[in-house]
């Protein structure tokens, strides 16, 4: 392949304009139909603990101590992990009578803490948006009654309850067609630079010196020859 400056890459991909706005649509197509089509609406509902202070350590002072803050900030990343136990999940598949196994339930689980907080978020995703919203606050209530019976302490309350989504968490029409149009970009760009490469016709004459650095004397011009129906010239 030739190389090319700035300028003939500009004319190279103005002349084929056409064809790259062409792919680039198509592009915009097969995004739209494989989100409309191919993609499965999935639903999140969020739920956000907070850690407080235990009723033991308000009942002797009435107030939040530096030993509690520091408590519950050592408790979160191990709340965070007791969330998703078996013994928790377990319970909420139970107790709400759904046909889901462990693992799989897991997997649609969420757990994060908000940095330098003691808050902890729980999100589930579901094709239902109501047992993604029903299985969130499930969750929040049974580890909130599970806590007090293993560290003897009661430091957990249910800050946001989850609500129900109306909106698919894993469908953005905006951003898909954004992705495949870079994308129809990308493979327009790559068609018309590969095109010309393949092509190696001459047709300029300055096309003739650059490739072999000799002058051209002359050149021969094509004329369109149109004859009447008698078979003369016009």
């Amino acid at each position: 392949m030739e190389e090319l400056d700035l300028k003939e890459l500009l004319i190279l991909f103005w002349n084929k304009k056409e064809r790259i706005a062409l792919i680039v649509v198509i592009f915009i197509l097969i995004g739209i139909i494989y989100t409309i089509g191919f993609v499965t609406p999935r639903y999140t509902s969020k739920t956000t603990l907070i850690l407080t202070t235990s009723s033991n350590s308000t009942q002797s002072t009435g107030t939040i101590t530096t030993t509690d803050i520091t408590l519950n900030s050592k408790l979160v990343p191990t709340y965070r992990e007791l969330i998703k136990s078996n013994n928790i999940i377990r319970e909420v598949i139970s107790n709400l009578g759904i046909d889901i196994g462990e693992e799989e339930l897991k997997k649609d689980i969420t757990v994060s803490s908000v940095k330098d907080t003691e808050l902890i978020e729980i999100a589930v995703t579901d094709e239902n948006a109501t047992n993604a919203c029903k299985i969130a606050n499930e969750i929040a209530k049974v580890f909130a009654k599970e806590v007090p019976g293993t560290y003897n302490i009661n430091n957990i309350q249910v800050w946001d309850e989850a609500e129900i989504s109306e909106n698919p968490s894993n469908v953005n029409h905006a951003k898909d067609v954004i992705i495949f149009t870079f994308i129809g970009l990308v493979v327009s760009v790559m068609y018309v630079l590969v095109l010309n490469m393949l092509d190696t016709t001459v047709k300029t004459a300055e096309e003739i010196e650059k490739q072999f650095k000799v002058p051209v004397l002359a050149s021969i011009p094509v004329y369109s020859l149109d004859f009447d129906k008698g078979g003369k010239r016009k």
